[in-house]
């Protein structure tokens, strides 16, 4: 079989068709972009539990490559492969997850492992994210919870350097990410009773 004749592999061509709806999306085209996101996420899930064995935390570490593919769309490349830009944005995110839970493994419980966290919610509540929704929600979330969003989960700065851009203290940059992403889950769909206990 000759090189031409050869099969095109379905991931590079899937990979080239998302690129191709991320450039549809830098352009304004706001139906190509949603359709990116949902598409994406179960490839996101994938790499994410390459990485994570708990289910929360994959579905946590889903959210945080979303919520980076979003805050950093403008800076993909169309000349360049969209694969290796998306699988390092995930990979990173799921790294972060991991050295998360190992910072506050004995020190501190973790408001996303208590009883009906995201883990107990169908998969399928992730991929109705829209772009659209997205932005909303994130611009309606108090100023506090914006700002450690954008530092703590986008920026990937460390607490001490989130807390001293931000002028919060870093128990409450803690509190304003914990809540930032619990009303985000709530907003798509994918928070759990449990989570009302951080607010008391």
């Amino acid at each position: 079989m000759t090189e031409s004749a050869r099969p095109a592999d379905p991931r590079l061509v899937q990979e080239m068709r998302w690129g191709g709806l991320l450039a549809a999306a830098q352009g304004g085209d706001a139906r190509a972009y949603d359709t990116l996101l949902r598409e994406v996420t179960p490839r996101l899930r994938l790499l994410a539990r390459a990485r994570i064995r708990d289910a929360a935390e994959v579905e946590d570490a889903v959210q945080d490559a979303l919520m980076t593919i979003h805050a950093l769309r403008h800076t993909y490349d169309p000349e360049r492969p969209f694969g290796p830009w998306m699988t390092t944005i995930a990979t990173r995110r799921a790294i972060d997850r991991l050295r998360r839970r190992g910072r506050g493994a004995g020190r501190e419980s973790n408001l996303d492992d208590l009883p009906e966290s995201a883990a107990s919610v169908p998969a399928v509540a992730e991929e109705r994210i829209a772009a659209r929704d997205l932005r909303e929600a994130v611009a309606e979330l108090p100023e506090s919870q914006r700002t450690a969003l954008r530092l703590a989960k986008l920026e990937d700065l460390s607490l001490a350097e989130a807390s001293a851009r931000s002028g919060l203290s870093i128990g409450a940059l803690k509190v304003a990410t914990h809540r930032a992403m619990r009303s985000l889950r709530r907003r798509f769909g994918v928070a759990g009773k449990g989570e009302d206990l951080a607010d008391r």
